[in-house]
């Protein structure tokens, strides 16, 4: 099938990310707050794949017509249901971006970065503006600028296969990874961020994960041409990944020699 296919054509991508020095390198509170205060990028603008996912596939204006794509949308539905509005730990409604807000307050990492762009982005400038003029490390800039000329491209097929094969198929592996190395004694309450991780390993391993693969299956359509396009979208969403992963090693190495 094509879908084995493109994941065999990712794997080494995928096993450059799931080796990544960056996991070994946090060990202390202060490596978890500089790589959630970088990381936090990667946790935002994943929603707006999200939702341009949802516009493509369902129907989200009046008057209500038929989308055309009935099981991609029923799929899309269920997973933006549970990434917009999901529960933390305290059971209160939110979405997982949010419980990464809380998580960085509950361990006083720093969240100016995102709250500025965000509040740029309030002010009425667009993404494009914003990322033109940032001060945001070039490893965060690149990520953002790929992620939003996906979501440009307005290709259901092409951004289906970067939601999946260069984040949602990813997650779980990433975040087994960090789990592994932070859930030792750190004399700080770490309850938020783990409940975080372990909620993402538990929804996207189990129902999202699968649900997603199953989504570009549906939107390439056995077409050559949509399979090859997704193939290399993704390709570029795991290379601009292990960028991101290699400016948050880079801050990590940085802090240690001052």
């Amino acid at each position: 099938m094509m879908i084995e296919r493109i994941e065999r054509e990712l794997e080494p991508l995928r096993k450059n990310l799931q080796e990544h020095p960056v996991y070994q390198s946090i060990d202390s509170i202060a490596d978890i707050r500089l790589f959630m205060e970088q990381h936090v990028f990667a946790v935002w603008d994943f929603m707006s794949l999200l939702k341009q996912l949802q516009i493509e596939l369902t129907c989200t204006t009046t008057p209500w017509r038929p989308s055309g794509h009935p099981a991609a949308a029923r799929l899309i539905n269920e997973i933006v249901w549970g990434e917009e509005s999901d529960v933390n730990r305290k059971g209160e409604a939110m979405s997982h971006f949010e419980m990464y807000l809380e998580a960085m307050n509950s361990l006083e990492a720093s969240t100016t970065g995102i709250n500025t762009l965000m509040k740029q982005l309030d002010s009425g400038k667009s993404i494009q503006e914003v990322l033109k003029n940032t001060t945001l490390p070039p490893s965060i800039s690149s990520f953002l600028d790929f992620t939003f000329e996906v979501v440009e491209t307005k290709q259901p097929h092409i951004i289906a296969a970067v939601f999946t094969f260069g984040r949602e198929d990813l997650i779980p592996d990433m975040f087994i990874e960090i789990i592994k190395n932070i859930k030792a004694p750190l004399g700080e309450d770490l309850s938020d961020l783990i409940y975080y991780f372990e909620r993402h390993i538990e929804v996207d391993a189990d129902e999202h994960g699968p649900m997603a693969l199953e989504m570009v299956s549906q939107l390439c359509e056995g077409d050559s041409l949509k399979y090859e396009e997704a193939t290399l979208y993704s390709k570029r969403a795991l290379e601009l990944r292990i960028g991101l992963w290699d400016g948050i090693l880079e801050t990590l190495n940085k802090s240690i020699s001052v």
